[in-house]
């Protein structure tokens, strides 16, 4: 039995890239997937190929960052599968600029796409999972994630980007705790990959190695962990992100209480100096932003 057979799995921004990855490699491992992507033909192709193969797929356009469209993604995989037992948030845009030189429209497009986007189908889902378990059944809900590097560290040029996969880190861990509940686990991947979005600044470090050997940026070194995530295998896992790049897998570890200097009293402005350069000589040192 493959790892994820008889598990219907809806993939946003699937038409291309990390996506496209995702729903060949979850198929492949038994599972039936909802192709959505804002491009529909490229939604379409992906499904074309995986039907091709033999395998169970669906075509989705709908607009993952309103509630009736992801009411509209979860009904198509209902309807097609009879289930949906977990999502992959994957789609994502950029809208690179310096903070001082952003617009408004730059920072709300990316936010919305990102956090908004991540909130809609989930919360569908959610409500459908908790009402089956209140009816009495087990659900096996997955919900898998997509912050970046960006969103641990920071990138220069990329605040509002930063700012949603940071975001949506934090909304992992929160997930994780209110939702193990109902049989559901919610993880994040930050991949370091080869997409749509990597192709102008980081083209050329990322392109295929011309000698054939490992394609380190493969978006192919990333499929495996989201189909162990999407399956019931992983049901001890919550909460967590992962930084996935080639070969390489790790948990982030992130914000943690550091040292704690008490007054026992209100402190004195002037008093501080001090004590914040006492505490930063004593804190481990973060990672640099990227581009720093």
């Amino acid at each position: 039995m493959t790892l994820c057979n008889n598990r219907n799995i809806i993939i946003t921004g699937a038409g291309a890239g990390l996506g496209r990855a995702y729903a060949l490699a979850l198929v492949a491992e038994g599972a039936a997937v909802v192709v959505n992507d804002i491009r529909r033909d490229a939604a379409e192709a992906v499904v074309a190929e995986i039907t091709a193969a033999g395998g169970r797929a669906i075509a989705s356009s709908d607009d993952i960052t309103s509630m009736t469209g992801a009411a509209a993604i979860v009904a198509a995989g209902v309807e097609a599968f009879g289930e949906v037992h977990g999502v992959v948030n994957n789609a994502g845009v950029v809208r690179d600029r310096m903070f001082a030189s952003m617009s408004e429209d730059e920072w709300d497009m990316v936010i919305k796409v990102h956090l908004k986007g991540h909130f809609c189908i989930a919360n569908t889902l959610v409500k459908r999972w908790r009402d089956q378990v209140k009816a009495g059944n087990k659900v096996s809900g997955r919900i898998i994630n997509t912050s970046s590097g960006a969103g641990l560290q920071g990138n220069i040029g990329q605040s509002n980007y930063s700012a949603a996969k940071g975001g949506i880190a934090a909304l992992t861990l929160v997930q994780a705790a209110e939702l193990g509940r109902y049989g559901i686990t919610a993880n994040a991947l930050a991949p370091a990959a080869r997409t749509g979005m990597t192709e102008g600044p980081f083209g050329e470090m990322m392109k295929p190695p011309a000698d054939g050997s490992f394609d380190h940026y493969a978006p192919e070194n990333v499929a495996p962990l989201v189909v162990w995530l999407c399956s019931e295998a992983s049901a001890g896992c919550s909460g967590r992100v992962f930084e996935v790049e080639g070969g390489r897998l790790s948990i982030a570890n992130g914000w943690k209480t550091g040292t704690i200097t008490d007054k026992k009293a209100r402190w004195n402005p002037a008093e501080l100096t001090d004590v914040v350069a006492g505490l930063i000589a004593e804190a481990p040192p973060a990672q640099k932003v990227y581009g720093t």
